[in-house]
This record gives structure tokens, C-alpha cells and sequence, in this order.
């Protein structure tokens, strides 16, 4: 449980926090040498268009749209110099409708599907974007006073809320707006959901800036850089990791291949049964399943690299290690499985418990899940990838066949000694035989 609160906090806090974190501390008002001025006044304009170019390439609408809110957002503080009774009531317009709308923005935008911008969907959300400017300039015109002022209303008596120039409404837009970012952070596990929360954070202390000299583009462009990452964080993490069990894939296994040495081991773990569950109750049990199981071999396997290769088995490296150094990690992981208890509730939903300790339904089918591993060594360079693998599928089989839930390790893969080619010739023709 703790090992997995303290994963969920560095999720949360990296990358998205250390930015926010760095621009609190580098954006300062004042004490940057002349020489850094100019590259941090640029800064902002190199993030969008880096942004908007990668959110193209990534096909990412969610990032396109953010970065064109966040802009717009920024470019609307300066609509109005905030000098004069009319242009100080309608910059106060201003923060109050674009503080309101941001965080609803980054927050539609992030339960959407990704959809392309040709699309219809598409346009139509660019153009809600576009629209919003006209709509903020519409409402500060003095004869839309009234229906501007509910966006500055009061429901908490301002003494209290001295210490933001944020208004109300706003604030309660923001408070929901992370709440269920957070939420859907909880559930997903997304970087790009993680990096949202962060971005609402710098979006927030931009409208505080103006107060201590700070200038708000910075922290609104910290807010796009952080989507912007996260964004290629989220793409590494698709293309490295498998899509149903959240560890690495098959990308991810062959580029570690590529960098093993000339001394290492490798497991294949199979799931007892699964094929049989699959075809009895259905292939979604079986997806559950796997599930629920790869991220416990993950944990229990802390000497060793996890990698789904394929659909059934899970393969494990165990870099610079004899296959007599693996047994009893790899005997740990079969023990950590077998000590789970499998339910099958409902509608092919799979429940689980620890077994002694949480009792099942009385309607509740047990679905038993133990492991069978096997493992093989390259431990010189007469043996070679290939039959190490062959190897350890070799000795998963021969689990599997003496009934599973047992570790067996594989002979040792040597490569075949090479035939001599003493007293081969040349096949010729009857005619010429003799020449």
C-alpha cells in the first residue's frame, strides 16, 4: 500500500511538479542578468509553438486547444491598462470571466475524447475557442454590466477573501475543476491528468502575480509547458508501455535486449489456466486477470526488468545474474500469486482478496491463478539470445506440464557445434565427374 502511494506521489510530482516548483523559484521579478532577460521574455513564444507543433504531430487536440486558452487567457490581461474607473472595472471584467473560464477549458478538454482538428467535432471545439474572446468582450461593454457582475458575485463575505484578487465564482470553477482532475487522475493514472493539476496550480498564480511584481505570461507559459511535456510523457509511455497492464511492452523489451551483456538471465511467466478461463468465461475475465496480475509480478520482482512480449506470458530480465541467483526471486514471485485469491463477480468482473482473510460470496466463483515460470541463463558466448529464449519456453512448458505453479529452470543453451566441412565436395554432373 505505501509502495503504492509513494509511486502515485512521484507520478504526481514528476514532471509537472518540478516545473511549477522551478518557475516559482527561476521567474522571479527582478535579480535575472541582463544576458538571461531576453531568452525568458522569448520563452513563452518558443513554448507555444513548440507546443502547438508537437500537440500537431502527436494529434493531440487536447494540447492545441489548452495552449490557444491559456494564450488567449494570458493576451486578455493586457486587454485593458488597469487605470481609470471604467478600464479598472473592466479589467476586473476580465480576470473574473477569464480566472471562470480557464479551468473549465482545461477541464472539458481533458474529459473529451481526442478528436482531430478536420474532423467536425474537431472545428467545432476550435471555434468555441475563438468565440470566447468576443464573448469576454462583449460582456465588459458597460450595457452588459449586470450579467458581467454574476461573475463576480459574493457568497462568502469579502473579509475572508483578501488574499485573492481571484472572484468567487471563479474560485469554485477552479476547486471543481482540480477535484475532478485529481479524480480522474486516481482512477486513470494519466501523466496528461497529473500534468493538468499542475497547470491549474500555475494558471492560479498567474492571477496572484500582478500583486508582487511578477509577470503573469510566465506562469500561464509554465502552465503550457508542463501540458507539453506531460503530453510527450504520455506518448512515451503508450508507445513503451503495455496499454492493458501499465508495464513495459514489446518496444520496451527489445530495446532492453539490445542491452544486455554477455552475462544475464531470462523468465518467461505463464498464467495457469488463463487460456481456459478465457474460452469458459470469456476473453475480458482473462484481460482482468492479466490485470490484476502483471503489476504484482512487477512489484514482487524488484531484482529483475518485467516486460508483456506477448499475449499469455510475461518475460523478465535479469541482467549480469546466473539463473541459480533467479530462483528465489522468481520462487517469490510464483508465492506472491498464489497467495491471491481470484473472484468472479457478476458480469465478468473479476474480484480479488487476499485468501484468509477477506471471505468470498457465497455466489461468488473462485477463479485459482498460480504462475509457471521458466528460466535460462547465457553465462558465455557459446550460447546466443535465441536460445536462451528457446531455452526458458522450453522449461515454461515443461512446468506447465507437471501440472504449473512451479519455477523450472531450463538446461543450458549452448550453441550447436558447428559441422566440418572435411570431405565435402563439389556435386557435379556424371559427364564431368573425373575432370
Amino acid at each position: 500500500m505505501l509502495n503504492l502511494l509513494w509511486k502515485s506521489f512521484l507520478t504526481v510530482l514528476f514532471p509537472g511538479g518540478l516545473i511549477f516548483l522551478a518557475a516559482i523559484g527561476f521567474l522571479r521579478p527582478q535579480g535575472h542578468p541582463m544576458w538571461l532577460q531576453q531568452p525568458i521574455a522569448a520563452l513563452p513564444y518558443i513554448v507555444l509553438g513548440f507546443g502547438l507543433i508537437f500537440g500537431w504531430y502527436f494529434a493531440s487536440s487536447r494540447m492545441i486547444l489548452s495552449l490557444l486558452v491559456l494564450a488567449l487567457a494570458d493576451r486578455a490581461l493586457f486587454l485593458l491598462p488597469a487605470t481609470g474607473a471604467d478600464q479598472e472595472a473592466g479589467s476586473q471584467t476580465i480576470v473574473a470571466i477569464t480566472a471562470f473560464l480557464v479551468p473549465l477549458n482545461l477541464l472539458a478538454f481533458s474529459i473529451l475524447k481526442e478528436d482531430s482538428l478536420s474532423t467536425l467535432r474537431g472545428v467545432t471545439r476550435v471555434v468555441l475557442v475563438l468565440v470566447q474572446p468576443f464573448l469576454l468582450l462583449w460582456l465588459c461593454l458597460p450595457d452588459q454590466h449586470v450579467l458581467a457582475s454574476s461573475f463576480t458575485r459574493e457568497y462568502i463575505p469579502a473579509l475572508y477573501m483578501e488574499w485573492t484578487p481571484i472572484p468567487q465564482p471563479a474560485l469554485i470553477a477552479f476547486a471543481i475543476a482540480l477535484l475532478l482532475h485529481v479524480i480522474r487522475f486516481a482512477l486513470h493514472r494519466d501523466p496528461l491528468e497529473g500534468g493538468a493539476i499542475w497547470a491549474l496550480f500555475a494558471v492560479f498564480v498567474a492571477y496572484h502575480t500582478s500583486r508582487y511584481g511578477w509577470q503573469p505570461t510566465n506562469f500561464f507559459m509554465a502552465a503550457g509547458l508542463i501540458l507539453f511535456v506531460t503530453l510527450l510523457q504520455s506518448f512515451y509511455q503508450r508507445t513503451y508501455r503495455d496499454e492493458l497492464t501499465g508495464i513495459p511492452g514489446r518496444l520496451a523489451y527489445e530495446e532492453a535486449i539490445g542491452q544486455l551483456g554477455k552475462r544475464f538471465s531470462l523468465g518467461v511467466i505463464g498464467i495457469d489456466q488463463l487460456s481456459q478461463y478465457a474460452n469458459t468465461h470469456g476473453k475480458s475475465v482473462s484481460e482482468q486477470i492479466l490485470k490484476l496480475v502483471a503489476p504484482r509480478v512487477q512489484a514482487a520482482c524488484a531484482e529483475g526488468q518485467v516486460f508483456r512480449t506477448t499475449g499469455e506470458e510475461l518475460t523478465v530480465l535479469f541482467p549480469g545474474k546466473s539463473a541459480t541467483e533467479t530462483l528465489v526471486t522468481l520462487e517469490t514471485v510464483r508465492k506472491t500469486i498464489d497467495a491471491i485469491g481470484l473472484f468472479l463477480r457478476g458480469r465478468d468482473r473479476v474480484w480479488e482478496t487476499q485468501r484468509g482473510i477477506k471471505k468470498a460470496g457465497s455466489r461468488d466463483q473462485v477463479l485459482p491463478v498460480t504462475l509457471s515460470i521458466g528460466v535460462a541463463e547465457k553465462l558465455s558466448d557459446s550460447s546466443t539470445l535465441s536460445l536462451v529464449i528457446k531455452s526458458a519456453y522450453r522449461a515454461l512448458y515443461e512446468a506447465k506440464g507437471i501440472g504449473g505453479n512451479v519455477v523450472k529452470r531450463g538446461a543450458v543453451a549452448s550453441a550447436p557445434a558447428r559441422r566440418s566441412h572435411a570431405g565435402e565436395g563439389k556435386i557435379v554432373a556424371s559427364g564431368e565427374y573425373g575432370t
